[in-house]
């Protein structure tokens, strides 16, 4: 059995960029915990996401969910004060954050770390910050990082698709064009059909994300409501760049990676 650290920026993101792989792994017997930046926007800890966060955590077979406490940057152009008592995710001192995260790894005695893109997925300035301290941490700590993303040319079809079924979704689609990864550095491609029935329930319990006034609300609502056939379709496969150079030890988890023969 090995251990796997997931690191994300807000309580619906594991779900959302890599609750297959969650399951799949927890599923093959492997200790699986997700660390989260923040909890919310200004609300006193712990806040409706984070109940709801424990909840989806448990459906994909989390062991442990761990928060490093700070608060939710919000997304667009102004960055608000700080909450009281606590510093949004985006101010935060980067070698601190690491440092957070890297206590956490040492004491789960991580096998592997799940971190985002340079680009942060689409470019929220959390997840930007995501990215930004899981690679100190596994320098910090020797962990192997892989960096959760989607291929580029993917993300442009769906937000067509998106567009085409008059689905509320404001964001610059035209910027789309140049976040997550291109198709050629994605480096592990997961087949999580057969957990897509676990994913779409673990969304379902951010209740507060999917029923809300958020960016992505419609997006989520018309994902939770899909018959499950076509969520497989649509969020089935999930995907990674693996950071060369970090990890003492290769992780062996019975799954098809993105490079021949290569096992993951």
């Amino acid at each position: 059995m090995t251990t796997i650290v997931a690191f994300h920026a807000h309580a619906d993101d594991p779900v959302v960029l890599s609750g297959g792989t969650l399951a799949r792994a927890a599923a093959d017997g492997h200790r699986v915990v997700v660390v989260v930046a923040t909890d919310g926007m200004d609300a006193e800890y712990p806040t409706p996401r984070w109940r709801e966060l424990e909840a989806s955590a448990a459906i994909l077979g989390v062991r442990r969910v761990v928060h490093l406490g700070y608060a939710d940057s919000g997304h667009g152009p102004e960055l608000y004060p700080d909450p009281p008592g606590r510093q949004r995710f985006a101010r935060a001192d980067t070698e601190e954050a690491a440092h957070r995260l890297a206590a956490v790894l040492h004491e789960e005695k991580a096998d592997l770390l799940l971190g985002y893109d340079a680009g942060g997925g689409y470019g929220h300035r959390d997840h930007v910050k995501v990215h930004e301290v899981a690679r100190r941490a596994a320098r910090l700590t020797g962990t192997r990082l892989m960096e959760a993303t989607m291929p580029r040319e993917t993300v442009v079809r769906l937000v067509r698709v998106v567009r085409a079924l008059r689905i509320p979704f404001r964001y610059d689609h035209a910027a789309f064009g140049g976040l997550y990864s291109p198709a050629s550095a994605i480096t592990h491609r997961f087949d999580v059909r057969r957990f897509a029935g676990r994913k779409q329930a673990a969304l379902a319990a951010h209740v507060s994300d999917v029923r809300g006034r958020g960016r992505l609300a419609a997006v989520l609502r018309v994902l939770v409501w899909l018959p499950a056939p076509v969520f497989a379709l649509v969020a089935g496969h999930e995907w990674y760049v693996e950071v060369k150079g970090t990890g003492p030890r290769s992780l062996q988890v019975s799954a098809r990676s993105g490079r021949s023969g290569r096992r993951q």
